[in-house]
This record gives C-alpha cells, structure tokens and sequence, in this order.
C-alpha cells in the first residue's frame, strides 16, 4: 500500500530518533557531570538512598573536625600542664636546698623565697592565660560542678561524667567494707617497762610504709616516753604511737591495703611484754586474743591496713586507702572520704553533679551517645595539693610552709602531692587524647571512607560503561537519523504511479 496523505514510517523514525536523541543526552549529561543521578527521574530509589548517604557523610565530616579541634584543644592544656610541671619541679629542687639549714644563710634562703614567690605567681598566670579561642583552660573552667558535698567527703574529683542537657547526676556512695590503719599494740603489763634486772634496755624496730628505726628504751621508761620517741620519727616510719594503758598502740599513719605496721624485738631484756593486734573498733585497744610474747617474737610481727569497699552508683568501686574510685562510660569519678566517712558502713549522697566539663560531640549524632565529657581542674597554687597537707600557695611568703622558716617537711609533701596532681591530669589528658580522640578519628576515617564508596557506587558516573552507551547512542542517532530520511522520500515513490 502506498499512502502519502499519513507518512506513517516517518512518524516512526521520528519517535525512534527522538528516544535516541534523549538517551544521547543523557549520555552526554553523565559523562559530563560525572554523576549517574542528576535528577530524581533518573533513579528515584537511588537518590533517596544516595541523599541518605551523602547526609550521612557529611556529618561524619563534621565528627572528624570536631575530634581534631578536641585534640587541638586538649594539646593547648597539655602544654600548660607541662610548663606548670616543670615549675613544680623547680620548687622542689628549691624546698630540698633550702632544708641545708646549716649549709645556707639566711640570706639564700631569702633568695631561694623569692624564686618560689615568682614560680608561684607565674603557676597562677599560666593557669589564668592558658586559652583556646578566647576560652581560659586551666583555671577550672572545665572543671565539673559539684553541689551538696557530704561532710563525710573530703573531696570529689570528677574526671569525665556524661550529663543530658541540663540533667544532673547524685553519687551516692555505700560503704560495705570500713578502711583501716595497720596497727600492733606493745604492752608490758604495767605503765612502764618492767625489766627483771635493774638497767637492762628493751630494743625493737618498727617499721612501716615510709622506713624503719630502731629504738632502745631502760628499763622503768613510761610508754608516754616511749609513744612520743617514737612520734619523732613518724616521718621516717610512717607509723604514729599513742599511749594507752599498759602499752603503747603503734598505728599506720594513714588508711588502706598498701600499709604496714611491723615490729621486731631484737632484745626484750627479760621483759614480759607481748604483741597484739589492735581491736578494730577502738585503735587504742589491744584484742583479747593472739598475743605474741615479746620471748616468742622471733620474726618482725607484721599487720596490714584494709581498703574501703564501697559502690558508686551501683558500680562496685576500686579502692585506695579511703578513696573509692570508678571509671565508665558514663562516669568517671575519684570520692576521696574522711577517716570516719570511710569507716562508717551505709549508704550516704557525697554530692551532686550539676554539669561543668569540656564537653565535645565526636560522633556523626548529635546525641548524649557520641558526646564526651572530661574534666580539667584548675591548677592555680590555691587549688594544688589538699585540705590534709596544704596547698600550694602555703610556700609564699609569710606563708606557715615558705622556705625561710616555716615546716619545710610540710612544704615539700605538698610540693610532691602537687605534682602528682599535675601528672595525673597531664596523663588523664593525653590517654583521651591518645584513646579516645585518636581512635574516634581512625574510626570515623574508615566510617568515612566507606560511606563514600557506597555513595558513589550508587551514584556517579561509570564511565567505561557511560562511553559505551555513549557511542551505541551516537550510533543509533545516525542510523535513525538515515531512516527518517528515507522514510520523508518514500511518500515521492507514488509520483511514479501517476505516469
């Protein structure tokens, strides 16, 4: 049939030379964007999944700033940190030259003084001018609030706590197992030592967590004499003696596993003495029961200190002396209680949480599950050391702990509990560093890295396979392009037919 009114062969070519045409754009449109998703039309599923990805990318983009900008931050205050070491250090160097009492004037004493005065004064500038942005560091502006503290507390330090927006968190302490000295009671059966002959000497040596002495007391010595010669040396020994009774109780100066009492008789002089434990409830009071006669004490008789067992919010506590301590994901705390707070079984609320900390989103959430929260005290000489020893600022000048005459063996134990404050918080800063902030980045690059690949999988370009339709179309286009021309000739075909 030959008809030329309705050319339905070019209508076709043109319907197939248009669908050419559009799939050569969209050809060219990928290549030259080098994404397979321009729009919606063309994968409607893997833009929806692409966009979720891309999202998710992003913020896990975010997350990885936000970890290097806590580094960053947490680098700015351990550099502090470090500078007020190593004044700590120059301090003590200070305290033990100017303990050469005999070997120094007053003058270099004086001077000595004033060297500690500028050390002083520079530790609180450092904690004062240490900043981030305009944000100080050091002076405790990162440090935890903590309301309501129980007198049975000494102190609380707060290291990381996770708190939800405007939350607060109680700690409530229970006490299941009382801290307790180490302590041995000597007794002779009368208020004196007793000798069967008249100028025999009763030698012993106590010893305990800081050293040993020796010590030789005639016969008649009252245990008052006895119990403040050995109080001299409690330095030395670590161990403080009290008169009571017929004897003399010898205790640990402080709580905890890690101290001793120990006494060995090396010459009991015909004494009928003996060697107790001490009665846990009353620490001037021998037990009832296993006694060790002075003649019997062969070996040193040793006894051993006991640590607080203690809960913090439920989390069974590792203990020190009177210092329960925990560390979880959630809450990172040292309550360091009293003697009496640490021998009291119960529960007791130490205190309360109110916020505070430098608190840093390292997740690609922004939820209390990816956020980390830790504490950096102040280290301004008014705040290093403890409400026990002192503190840091008592080496000034007028000061009952300065150089030129005041207690220098008071001065360097806060010199020294200082020090530790300060290395336990430069270490504490570089193990979030190190574990927490580092590893968060070497997780969130591999989380990054594979997100984008699936991304990308689903929606870029793949050019060897975009090439190839690429010339098929071009192909295409042309050989449709031919037939759309023959078909618009084949209408003239009936010309022939009219002669």
């Amino acid at each position: 049939m030959s008809r030329i009114n309705t050319n339905v062969s070019s209508l076709l070519s043109q319907r197939v030379l248009g669908q050419q045409n559009q799939n050569l754009n969209t050809s060219l449109e990928r290549l030259s964007t080098g994404v397979r998703i321009n729009r919606g039309a063309d994968d409607p599923a893997g833009l929806i999944a692409s966009e979720s990805l891309r999202s998710q990318t992003t913020a896990i983009t975010a997350a990885i700033g936000n970890a290097e900008r806590a580094e960053q931050v947490i680098n700015v205050a351990e550099g502090g940190l470090q500078e007020v070491n190593n004044l700590l250090l120059e301090v003590q160097s200070l305290v033990g030259q100017s303990a050469n009492e005999a070997g120094l004037s007053r003058e270099e004493r004086e001077a000595n003084q004033l060297q500690i005065d500028s050390i002083l004064q520079t530790i609180d500038r450092i904690s004062e001018t240490t900043t981030f942005q305009g944000t100080q560091l050091l002076n405790g502006n990162f440090d935890f609030n903590v309301e309501n503290q129980s007198t049975a507390v000494d102190g609380i330090t707060v290291n990381a706590a996770t708190l939800g927006n405007g939350d607060t968190r109680d700690l409530d302490v229970t006490i299941t197992q009382s801290a307790q000295s180490a302590g041995l009671f000597l007794s002779a059966g009368g208020t004196d030592i007793g000798a069967t002959t008249s100028g025999e000497t009763l030698t012993f040596e106590v010893a305990g967590t800081n050293g040993s002495r020796e010590f030789s007391f005639a016969s008649s010595t009252s245990f008052a004499d006895i119990a403040d010669t050995i109080n001299t040396f409690s330095d030395v020994t670590g161990v403080s003696a009290t008169a009571s009774g017929n004897g003399v109780a010898l205790l640990s100066q402080e709580l905890g596993s890690d101290q001793f009492v120990s006494v060995n008789i090396t010459n009991d002089a015909g004494v009928a003495g003996q060697i107790n434990q001490l009665d846990p409830a009353d620490a001037t009071t021998a037990t009832a029961a296993g006694a060790i006669g002075f003649a019997a004490a062969s070996t040193p008789v040793r006894d051993e200190g006991q640590d607080v067992g203690a809960t913090i919010n439920g989390v069974r506590a590792a203990a020190q002396g009177g210092t329960a301590s925990i560390s979880s994901a959630f809450l990172d705390v040292a309550i360091d209680l009293t003697d009496a707070g640490a021998q009291t079984l119960g529960t007791l609320n130490a205190g309360t949480i109110t916020g505070g900390g430098a608190n840093f989103n390292l997740g690609a959430n922004v939820d209390i599950g990816n956020q980390v929260s830790v504490g950096i005290q102040s280290v301004a000489s008014r705040n290093l050391g403890s409400e026990t020893l002192g503190f840091l600022s008592g080496l000034a000048s007028g000061s009952d702990q300065n150089v030129v005459d005041g207690d220098l063996t008071e001065a360097q134990s806060i010199v020294n509990a200082a020090i530790s404050q300060v290395s336990e918080q430069r270490g504490r800063l570089g193990a979030f560093t190190r574990n927490t902030v580092g590893s968060t980045i070497r997780s969130l690059g591999v989380a990054l890295e594979n997100t984008s690949a699936a991304e990308s999988a689903i929606r870029d370009t793949d050019f060897a396979q975009e090439t190839a339709e690429l010339t098929r179309s071009q192909i295409l286009v042309q050989a449709a392009t031919n037939s759309l021309s023959i078909a618009n000739s084949n209408p003239q075909n009936a010309l022939s037919l009219l002669g």
